[in-house]
Order: structure tokens, then C-alpha cells, then sequence
């Protein structure tokens, strides 16, 4: 059974190591996105790094979440810059009203938090979020896109932005965007490097770093002019870095004088709205990541970051959120409890005064290529393309609160693209307005215990983001480890929201030795085969077997297996080490049969890796093998080139040690090294080696294995997969 890591200072005792490690490794990220995020709100950059210490520092110390990073967030600036040119009366304070409005935000959401209201984040729903998300990143992307190419255009309009960018290409400073094209191509390829070396620091970092040279090259401490292809283009100081030599000589302080006025209250309301849904949202998909599995206490975290973000603002940063691009490194880097966040806004500190005169160094360009990158994967086509595999109607939803925000602003977004939800619910309900409202609010869904202790909750009527609060007080009173069926039947209209609450539930329930059976969806349709498609009552309709589908459809029945193509979700799967961080959205094409009691089962597998704007999604062929008998706890991997010369920074982990008895090509994890020694026999270990098999993992109970393959493998992958796992089962025999 995994071992939960303790809280408080049994918690900094006991795993201070894991998550100082994991700290560098996030304060090294945190650095160059304060700097970035504070310039794009045209503030100055030492305002987000002031942000990410704070964050660190002080949320730490009352906070819901446990392995969140806390700091300033992308989605924030597109409210700033809005805030600043509200309150810009000429006098040259606008920077301080709006520090004012960010202490006064923060009281806010500690007000919130308080009164128990972290739950109305629920209401709103999860795809109008990444609309939202979406039309920040563009909004990112073209106020940082000219700052990247050494063009000058600063329109009010976002369109103006973008089109500024076609129509001033000829005025491209080359030496500026050759800055940026060295600093995207890191961003894009940073993963990809096979060299180690490469990895030991964080890709923002290395685009901070390699921009350095280039400054020097191209002389940027001094104005002046350089000739290139019959042009003059002007580089000098202005294109660097400001901060004073003293990083407390930034601070500034609010003025509170804007304080009756409309535009102060406005910016109020953005910032508590934008920041407390961004930091919310974040928290519960870190949540998914926690290979642990706990669960943020919603509203003891908006208490925090309210705190945060009124110290924050007083000190001249800006509102502080839990970021799910740091938080993801965070947890991917093995860290165990809150105080990785501490450690990460020491760190932060001691680099800010370190690191003061290397920062003056680093060219603008470097940090807006980061935010440009930053602002395409919010709204890159890969999102679009993860929405549409929700339901052609997600993709309704997210694109019309994109167009609506990009043309109005983010609180007008917000709420039309909820009003845009609930019209499509209205009319795929097919019912008039008062009955609408009335199978929203009083459907009859209900809770009940039955006499065994067991719990029934039965949804009824349509079951959207509207209902969801009183959808999740429901199952906040289910008892922890009970027996629990979720009926369907009589839900009409079953929503994308609702679904991802209840699919949460499930997993965090069944992780705690609980039961959870959904039942009543197969009487319901969805336009896409996702699990978390909207789901409509009444209709028979089958989706047709692809080609691929149709010939392991035929191949299993040849064979004598099992064959299964519907998606299912896969709780079991999260039993192995390697899917602890990686959530499981579903499995299908499920071949499956029995060997002298030894159950297997090929499927294809999607699954997450990271969340959000760190989201990754993968679909991968692997097979598992469930045993009548226990085995080790084990990882087997193979290694790539750099791997077997080059060992860096490796730590170990509470789960898991090194196994060094094995072949060189391979890396092994082992729980317990004894009992490694007497399974791996000789021919079990020559048939890894001599296989095509990239990794191997053990839970005590199954093995699964895959190849080296992120993709679906295709005929002659799948029976190579076969004739392993029927050599392998021989063997274990």
C-alpha cells in the first residue's frame, strides 16, 4: 500500500530532500515567467518575481493544496493590462491604483473563503474556462509578438495586433527576432534533445542563458545602429532588461486613491473572478496529477491566496494563483508535500539578489518569445482539437467565448459564454423555459443511503453546470470507503460539467477503498465516443468500426479472444507507478483473455500528461497481466544513448530504488531488491533484453507493459506485443 507523505513539520522532516529537489527545479521555471508575466502586463518585471516569492513564501503557510506551486499566472495579464489603461489618468499612477485594487482583490477572495464559497468555481463551466483560457493566450500572443520581432505597434485592439504583424513584417529588427527564433526553437525542441545535459535545467532557463551571448554579439549595452541586407536597424539598452542593481529598490506601493471610482471595481471584480476561477481550476487538476491522489481544500486554499495576494499587491507584485505549469514540474519532479513551495520562493529570493546583474543582461525579446510561446499553447490548434474530441458542441462553446471575449473583455466573455451553454441545453432539451429552469433546479435528484450503508444517488432532469454545486454537496456527504451507484436513467440531458465532477469523484473514491458503479449513460447518445461528452437521452445510433478496428475485431475472434471497442474508463491502470502523475481518460479496442488463470488484456489507453496549459495528451497500445500470485514491485525501462553514459541528479524516491544487477541498456526501479533478484531469472531477463519492449512495471499484482512507441501500434506491433506477452506468461508459469 503506497505510504501518504506526512503533513506539517513531519512532513518537512521526512521528505525535505524530494521537495528541495523538486523546488530548484521550479524556482528555475518560476524566474524567467515572473519577469515575463510582469512586462507583458506592462509592469515592471521584478512585480512577478515579488509575486512568486510572496507565493511561496507566505501561501505556504495557509494553504488547501499540497503539491501546488503558488505565484503569478499568465491568465492574469490580459486583466492587468485592461486595469492599467482604465485608471490611467495621465498622472503617471496608474501602476498603484492598480496595486490598490490588487490588495483589495485578494481581501476579496480571503472573504470568499471564509463564507465557504469555493465551490462557485463549479458553476462555471469547465469549457468556457478554456475559452477564456484560449482568448487570453491570444491576447498574449499579440501584445508580445512585436516585442519578440523588434516591431513597434501597441494598437487597442487585439485584431489591429495581430494584423499589425503581416503588415509590418519588413520592418523586422534581425537582430532582435534572431533572439526569439534561438529562444523558440529551445522551447520547441528542449524535450526532444536526446543530450542529458540538456535537461539538467528547465528550457526557460536556457533561453534566458543562450540570449546572453547574442546581447554581447550584437553589442546591446550601447545605442547604435547595424547595417543589414541595405537596412539600418537600432539596437541598445532599451531592448535589455530594467531592474535596479538593489532588487528592494523595486518595490512600490498602492494608491488607493481610485478607490470610488467604477473602473477601480471593475478591475476588482476581473481579478477576483479571472484569478480565483484560474487558481481554483488549477488546484483541482493538480489534484489529478498528485500520484497520492489528496484533495485541495477548496476554500482553506482561496484563503491563502487571498493573503498572498493583498501582501503581494502592497509590495508592488501582482495577484498570486496556483500555477499549473509550475505545479505540474513540481509534482513531475517527485515532490512530496507544501513546503516545495517554500523553498521554491526562498530560492527565488536568494536568485533575485544573486542573479541581479546577470537578469540586467537578458534581452526583452527572450522573455517575450517565452509569454508568445506561452499564449500559442493556450490557444494552439491542439487545444481546439482536444475540445472537439469532447463533442462537437464544446468546440460551439469554447470557440464563441473566445470570439466574444477577444472582442469585448473576459467578464463579458465569462457570462455570455454561459448564457451560450445554456441555450444549447435549452434547445436539446426540448422543453419550454419554465420547464427548463425546473428539470435544472427541482429534478428530483436526489441522495440515498440504503439499509445495507450503501449509497444510491439518482440524477434526474438536465444535469449541467448549474446543478453541479448541488451535485457535489451530494457527494461531499457520501462517507469515505462506502458503496456508491450513480444512476443516469433519468437524466435527460447529462452535461460535460457533471460528468467531470462525477468521474472525479470516482476516482478519488475508489483510490480511499471505495466502490463507485455508473450506471444508466447507455441509455444515452454523444456526438463523440469521450467519456466526458454531453450525453442525451434517447437515441440508437452506433459509431462504425475504423479499418483498424475492424481487422482486431476479426484477428480476436480468429484467435478465440475477447474484443471490446466501446471507451471505458480504467481506474486499475492508476495502480502502476507510471500512471500515478499521468490521468486516465479511457481505455477501448480491448482484446482480452485468460492463461492458466493468468488474465490479460491489450487495449489502447489516452491519457494526460500534465493539465491544462501543461497539458499533454497521448493514446498508446499496452497490455496488462494480471497474476494468481505476487511479484515484485518493479520498473523496467530502457535506456536512450545519453542514459547509459550519463547518470545526473538521480534521487531517491519514496516508492521506489535502483536496481543496478541488470543489463546496461536498461534502467530498474525495485521496491524491494531481495526479492528482485530471485524472480529475475536468466531466461525471464534475456527474453527483456532481447525484446522490442521500451517499459515494464510491476504493481506486486499485474505487470504492464508497452513498447517505445507514443501512438497506437499497428498489426504487426500488436502481435509482436503477443508473442511477448505468451513467451512472458510461459516463463511466470
Amino acid at each position: 500500500m503506497q505510504i501518504v507523505p506526512k503533513t506539517g513539520l513531519k512532513g518537512l522532516a521526512e521528505n525535505w530532500q524530494s521537495d528541495l529537489l523538486a523546488a530548484i527545479s521550479v524556482s528555475l521555471v518560476a524566474l524567467p515567467l515572473g519577469l515575463g508575466i510582469a512586462l507583458a502586463c506592462g509592469i515592471q518585471p521584478m512585480a512577478g518575481v515579488w509575486s512568486a516569492v510572496v507565493g511561496g513564501i507566505v501561501t505556504t503557510f495557509y494553504r488547501g493544496s499540497f503539491v501546488g506551486i503558488n505565484g503569478p499566472s499568465a491568465g492574469i495579464i490580459a486583466v492587468i493590462l485592461a486595469s492599467v489603461s482604465a485608471m490611467d489618468d495621465g498622472s503617471g499612477h496608474a501602476v498603484n491604483y492598480v496595486l490598490a485594487a490588487v490588495v483589495v482583490s485578494g481581501a476579496v477572495q480571503v472573504l470568499l473563503g471564509l463564507l465557504k464559497l469555493g465551490r462557485l468555481a463549479d458553476v462555471f463551466h469547465p469549457t468556457v474556462i478554456r475559452g477564456i483560457l484560449a482568448a487570453i493566450g491570444i491576447v498574449i500572443f499579440a501584445k508580445q509578438i512585436h516585442m519578440a520581432l523588434g516591431t513597434e505597434l501597441n494598437s487597442e485592439k487585439i485584431i489591429d495586433d495581430l494584423i499589425g504583424v503581416v503588415k509590418h513584417i519588413g520592418d523586422i529588427n534581425p537582430f532582435v527576432a534572431a533572439i526569439s527564433l534561438l529562444g523558440l526553437f529551445l522551447l520547441i525542441f528542449h524535450s526532444r534533445i536526446s543530450y542529458k545535459v540538456f535537461h539538467v535545467l528547465p528550457a526557460p532557463i536556457w533561453v534566458l542563458l543562450l540570449s546572453v551571448p547574442l546581447v554581447y554579439a550584437f553589442n546591446f549595452f550601447q545605442a547604435h545602429d547595424i547595417d543589414f541586407l541595405g537596412k539600418s536597424f537600432s539596437v541598445g539598452p532599451d531592448l535589455l532588461i530594467s531592474i535596479p542593481p538593489n532588487p528592494l529598490d523595486s518595490i512600490m506601493y498602492p494608491d488607493f486613491s481610485k478607490i470610488g471610482t467604477v473602473a477601480f471595481w471593475t478591475s476588482v471584480l476581473s481579478m477576483t473572478m479571472v484569478s480565483s476561477i484560474d487558481s481554483l481550476a488549477s488546484s483541482k487538476a493538480v489534484d489529478k496529477l498528485d500520484p497520492y491522489k489528496r484533495k485541495t481544500d477548496l476554500n482553506k486554499d482561496l484563503v491563502g491566496v487571498g493573503l498572498s495576494t493583498m501582501l503581494s499587491g502592497a509590495i508592488g507584485g501582482l495577484p498570486v494563483v496556483t500555477a499549473i505549469v509550475r505545479s505540474t514540474v513540481n509534482v513531475h519532479n517527485h515532490a512530496k508535500t507544501k513546503w516545495s513551495n517554500f523553498y521554491h520562493g526562498i530560492l527565488l529570493l536568494l536568485f533575485i539578489f544573486i542573479l541581479a546583474p546577470f537578469i540586467q543582461q537578458v534581452p526583452l525579446a527572450a522573455l517575450a518569445i517565452l509569454l508568445v510561446y506561452t499564449g500559442f499553447k493556450l490557444a494552439s490548434p491542439k487545444v481546439f482539437k482536444q475540445v472537439y474530441r469532447q463533442g462537437p458542441e464544446q468546440l460551439v462553446f469554447f470557440v464563441g467565448t473566445l470570439i466574444i471575449t477577444i472582442f469585448t473583455d473576459l467578464l463579458i466573455g465569462i457570462f455570455c459564454g454561459l448564457l451560450l451553454v445554456l441555450l444549447v441545453h435549452f434547445l436539446l432539451a426540448k422543453a419550454g423555459p419554465v420547464d427548463f429552469m425546473k428539470l435544472i433546479f427541482k429534478s428530483g435528484t436526489n441522495l440515498f443511503i440504503k439499509k445495507d450503508g450503501s449509497y444510491l444517488l439518482r440524477v434526474k432532469g438536465v444535469a449541467n453546470f448549474l446543478g453541479t454545486l448541488k451535485m457535489n454537496r451530494y457527494l461531499d456527504e457520501i462517507q469515505v470507503g462506502s458503496k456508491v451507484k450513480i444512476d443516469f436513467s433519468s437524466a435527460c440531458l447529462v452535461d460535460l460539467s457533471v460528468l467531470e465532477s462525477v468521474h472525479d469523484f470516482k476516482r478519488l473514491h475508489e483510490k480511499n477503498g471505495g466502490k463507485v458503479d455508473i450506471q444508466g449513460l447507455e441509455q444515452h447518445v454523444s456526438s463523440v465516443p469521450h467519456q466526458l461528452a454531453m450525453k442525451i437521452l434517447n437515441t440508437n445510433s452506433m459509431r462504425k468500426l475504423t479499418p483498424r478496428e475492424v481487422r482486431l475485431k476479426e484477428w480476436a475472434f480468429e484467435c478465440g479472444w475477447n474484443y471490446h471497442q466501446a471507451p471505458v474508463p480504467d481506474q486499475y491502470l492508476e495502480s502502476f507507478y507510471f500512471f500515478k502523475m499521468r490521468p486516465i481518460e479511457y481505455k477501448s479496442n480491448c482484446i482480452y483473455g485468460n492463461d492458466h488463470g493468468m488474465a490479460w488484456e491489450i487495449s489502447d489507453v489516452t491519457f494526460d500528461e500534465g493539465a491544462y496549459l501543461a497539458l499533454e495528451r497521448y493514446k498508446i497500445t499496452l497490455e496488462v497481466i494480471k497474476l494468481p500470485f505476487e511479484v515484485p514491485k518493479f520498473t523496467i525501462e530502457k535506456k536512450g544513448l545519453m542514459d547509459k553514459y550519463l547518470i545526473l541528479a538521480e534521487h531517491k524516491d519514496i516508492d521506489y530504488v535502483l536496481y543496478s544487477e541488470f543489463s546496461n541498456d536498461f534502467k530498474v526501479r525495485v521496491e524491494d531488491q531481495d526479492q528482485m533478484r530471485s524472480f529475475l531469472s536468466e531466461p525471464l531477463q534475456k527474453l527483456i533484453e532481447g525484446s522490442e519492449i521500451h517499459h515494464i512495471e510491476s504493481n506486486g499484482e499485474a505487470i504492464l507493459i508497452f513498447n517505445d512507441h507514443l501512438g497506437l501500434a499497428d498489426m504487426g506491433e500488436y502481435q509482436k506485443m503477443v508473442r511477448f506477452s505468451e513467451e512472458l506468461r510461459g516463463l511466470l508459469k
